[in-house]
């Protein structure tokens, strides 16, 4: 009897979260099914009830189309960029507090991460627009596999979209205060100790270390100033010499 009290007390006890445990495994159970379904093989795009099919990960590879949600995710994008950095910061601090997560550099790296991708999305975003996917058909025409087109064809294309996207995003996170403050913990930042530092006065160090970033970042953007030009006078060569090419050929002939 005592076993039986022991045990009927401990389910009371534990009852809610023992219910709310199962209701959250049932609410699961259609992400499961969905999730198993996208490696099943299907024919003329029915759904069938099962793996009857075939195991396939074709899917999985055109996966990223236009879809109707395509403006709300842009929008979804879009919108950290567009609220205060106060909101951003607070909304992140209330997180890690509710979830025990301590303050650090962690925090700054995640809070960091969050505010700086839709710049990075937007920028990046940009140079896909204007990608020509015939390239990686032609690549793979020609033998190479996903990872050579890829290394070879896709990624020397994006990489300048990549360089901007990486020099706005240092510059962002270099330059942010108001959600550095909240989150940093024991973390301090360039911004955070200029502004402890200038209570007591300005050191010359800080003025020193504020002009090598600004030498910095102008080289860089000189740099990529520089290889835009260089993009546009080969494309503007180009066309030049395609028109050249069939009457050389006519004049041989």
């Amino acid at each position: 009897m005592a076993a039986t009290s022991r045990a009927f007390g401990w389910l009371r006890h534990n009852a809610l979260p023992i219910y709310a445990g199962f209701a959250v495994a049932y609410m699961l159970i259609p992400i499961v099914v969905i999730a198993v379904f996208s490696f099943g093989a299907t024919p003329q795009g029915k759904l069938t009830f099962g793996l009857d099919h075939g195991f396939t990960t074709e899917y999985w590879s055109s996966a990223f189309h236009r879809f109707r949600g395509r403006r709300l995710t842009n929008l979804l994008i879009v919108i950290p960029m567009a609220t205060p950095e106060v909101v951003i910061g607070a909304a992140l601090l209330s997180m890690f507090i509710y979830a025990s997560f301590a303050l650090g550099f962690t925090t700054l790296l995640i809070a960091h991460v969050m505010f700086s991708i839709s710049f990075v999305v937007v920028v990046v975003r940009s140079r896909l627009i204007g990608f020509d996917r015939h390239l990686e058909e032609a690549a793979a025409d020609l033998g190479a596999t996903p990872l050579a087109t890829f290394r070879t064809v896709t990624l020397p294309l994006l990489a300048p979209g990549i360089v901007a996207a990486a020099l706005l995003a240092f510059s962002l996170s270099i330059d942010d205060f108001v959600i550095s403050n909240f989150n940093s913990g024991t973390t301090v930042t360039f911004p955070l100790y200029v502004y402890g530092v200038s209570l007591r006065g300005v050191p010359v160090q800080v003025n020193v270390l504020a002009t090598m970033l600004f030498m910095v970042i102008a080289f860089a953007v000189s740099l990529v100033l520089w290889q835009q030009r260089r993009a546009e006078r080969m494309t503007a060569v180009a066309p030049e010499r395609e028109a050249q090419m069939p009457a050389l050929a006519g004049g041989r002939l």
